[in-house]
């Protein structure tokens, strides 16, 4: 991530200083920079993997999604935006997890082949799953391409084989696209 707005800065300093943790959520309208938007609930708690700063006014971080949290109430942002969150739990998938994991695999593998036909790639090399078939379906949703809008939809699904056959139809619906445009259907 790229900070250069004073609040953030602020913000990620004080993460620095304190546990290396901080809650992220999508803006849901308004501006991106400096404050007056409308946030989604439903966010991630992140930890600070790396930090450096770029110039007096940037800092560069790497960061690490480690669980998804729920935004109880709102608070002033002064100097940044604050809240009080809670972690948000996924329920447990009543099914085998096994068929939503690689079905949404195979989706995710055929749009990676049409895409390198396009001349896109969709990371490097052959793509190996975690085996814990929860952490699977994060792999998969954090490696796709997907507009923030379908990884915020994504992240609020709390059943996680619910989550891998959302996902399926998204990566489904990009192939058709790109299936599309190698047919010379529209470029």
């Amino acid at each position: 991530m790229h900070i250069f707005e004073p609040r953030y800065l602020a913000m990620i300093k004080e993460a620095v200083d304190d546990d290396g943790t901080f809650g992220v959520v999508l803006i849901e309208r308004g501006p991106e920079v400096g404050g007056g938007d409308d946030r989604f609930n439903v966010g991630t708690m992140a930890s600070i993997v790396r930090a450096g700063v770029v110039e007096d006014d940037q800092m560069a971080i790497v960061v690490r999604g480690d669980q998804r949290i729920s935004v109880l109430e709102w608070l002033e942002d002064d100097p940044y935006p604050n809240a009080i969150a809670a972690e948000r739990p996924s329920t447990t998938s009543a099914v085998d997890l096994t068929f939503p994991v690689e079905a949404a695999f195979r989706s995710w593998r055929r749009l990676s082949a049409l895409a390198s036909e396009l001349g896109a790639r969709l990371g490097d090399g052959e793509l190996i799953l975690p085996e814990d078939p929860v952490d699977a379906i994060w792999a998969l949703c954090s490696l796709s391409p997907l507009e923030q809008i379908d990884r915020q939809r994504l992240l609020e699904v709390d059943d996680p084989g619910e989550r891998a056959d959302r996902l399926r139809l998204l990566l489904d619906d990009r192939a058709e696209l790109l299936e599309a445009r190698l047919a010379g259907g529209f470029g």
